[in-house]
């Protein structure tokens, strides 16, 4: 009987990688750019990336500035709403002051009621 060594064979090619896990890079930087446009929305989108990234072991930094940036611009909108409001109402004072409390109409056509 004749020694037969069979063939070398060929190493194995190590497994194929998982398929990474979402590290929240791109949705930090879609809620950093969504923040100027919706702060809400912004914030909400910003936390889930930082989640995301903390699962992942990765800092997330445009998702920190969403954040941040979003509770700026919702308190700056809050704070604008209320001047608006405000301006609004004590422009309609003002139009009142020295007139019988009645409703009157203005030359552009809005009705005012003073009381």
């Amino acid at each position: 009987m004749t020694d037969v060594t069979p063939p070398a064979s060929a190493p194995v090619p190590p497994a194929p990688a998982a398929a990474p896990a979402s590290d929240g890079k791109t949705l930090g930087i879609v809620a950093l750019v969504v923040s100027f446009f919706a702060s809400v929305i912004g914030i909400i989108l910003g936390f889930v990336a930082r989640s995301q990234s903390k699962k992942a072991g990765v800092k997330n930094t445009p998702a920190t500035v969403a954040i941040v940036l979003g509770f700026v611009f919702l308190v700056a909108g809050i704070i604008i709403a209320i001047a608006i409001t405000t301006l609004g109402v004590a422009g309609v004072a003002a139009l009142c002051d020295g007139m019988e409390p009645g409703v009157y109409q203005t030359t552009d056509g809005t009705t005012i009621t003073c009381p």
